[in-house]
């Protein structure tokens, strides 16, 4: 790739591999057969990305061990760029188990102990050249969850100023925050300070009454917008999708239909469609109904990343 050529989309936060029962209504006790995929939402929006052509890297990092190795092997054949994904001695990559109940139950188990390394991303670390030229950064809520890798998504987040889309996924799990759980009241403040320097958040009710403590989407919307943004969108799960522009524009749309096998990776094939759309221009419908299209496409595979769906296929999921 060539260095100097600015990125469609950079992504920083959260990977891992996942390991999925092949399987599905079977509780993890009794799973004796796995699938392992590379994980983590930062990595897999990348990923979506790239899959409908656009050109991306994370900025992320793992354990110095096999499962390390096998996500850098992963990344480049998926065509996302692994130059900012560095190792951490000491740390294993984390490795994050599901359990698959169709259509609405997807347990996850999430080994990243004693600390996973996507938060030891560092500010005097980042290419902050890159960064900034990037038609669109996004980082997740999670990276906001410990340091340094909170400062060091602070400082992206400070160099973006006038560039571009900066996307703040909400991706709040509680679970990860200090390694033992956090409220709302610990969250938002950071949250809030994410989203001042946002032009885009997006995420679930849940997620977004976390981050402005409103969970009607339209007032949720309000509140993103308040915040600081100037597009909120809000996943409203079978009800669909809603996005506000600060100028108004108003687009709600309800969810493509399909046999849901495996919910997880739906999200995160939306975002890297939503993605796809802003950088193409298109009309505020339009990218909902694509991203809409993504996340069907996935939610109806086992896996994640490797369910990406390519141009071809969503186009036929639109028909």
């Amino acid at each position: 790739m060539v260095r100097n050529e600015a990125y469609d989309l950079i992504t920083m936060g959260r990977i891992g591999v996942d390991l999925y029962p092949l399987r599905t209504g079977v509780p993890l006790a009794q799973v004796d057969t796995f699938g392992k995929f590379l994980g983590g939402s930062a990595a897999n929006v990348a990923v979506a990305a790239a899959r409908l052509g656009r050109r991306t890297a994370v900025v992320t990092r793992t354990g110095l061990d096999p499962f390390g190795d096998y996500l850098h092997q992963e990344l480049r054949a998926f065509g996302v760029d692994d130059r900012w994904v560095t190792g951490v001695p000491g740390l294993p990559t984390p490795v994050t188990f599901c359990e698959i109940f169709p259509p609405d139950d997807f347990p996850l188990h999430f080994y990243r102990h004693p600390k996973a390394p996507d938060l030891e991303i560092r500010p005097e670390e980042l290419d902050l050249d890159a960064i900034r030229s990037a038609r669109i950064f996004w980082m997740t809520g999670t990276g906001l969850s410990a340091e340094p890798s909170r400062e060091a998504t602070l400082r992206a987040l400070a160099v973006r100023a006038g560039s571009g889309f900066t996307v703040f996924d909400l991706d709040w799990r509680p679970v990860l925050w200090n390694v033992g759980g956090a409220g709302p009241g610990d969250v938002r403040p950071h949250y809030a300070e994410a989203l001042r320097r946002a032009t885009v958040a997006v995420g679930n009710l849940e997620e977004c009454e976390v981050a402005t403590g409103e969970r009607e989407p339209y007032a949720a919307a309000r509140a993103l917008i308040g915040a600081g943004v100037e597009l909120a969108v809000v996943k409203q799960g079978p009800k669909g999708v809603l996005a506000v522009r600060r100028d108004g524009t108003t687009a709600e749309l309800p969810p493509v239909a399909v046999e849901v096998v495996n919910g997880l990776g739906a999200g995160d094939a939306f975002g890297g469609a939503l993605c796809h759309g802003l950088l193409a221009g298109w009309e505020l419908e339009r990218t909902l109904r694509y991203a809409n299209a993504a996340g069907a496409i996935v939610a109806g595979r086992l896996a994640c990343s490797s369910a990406m769906p390519f141009p071809d296929e969503v186009e036929q999921a639109l028909l």
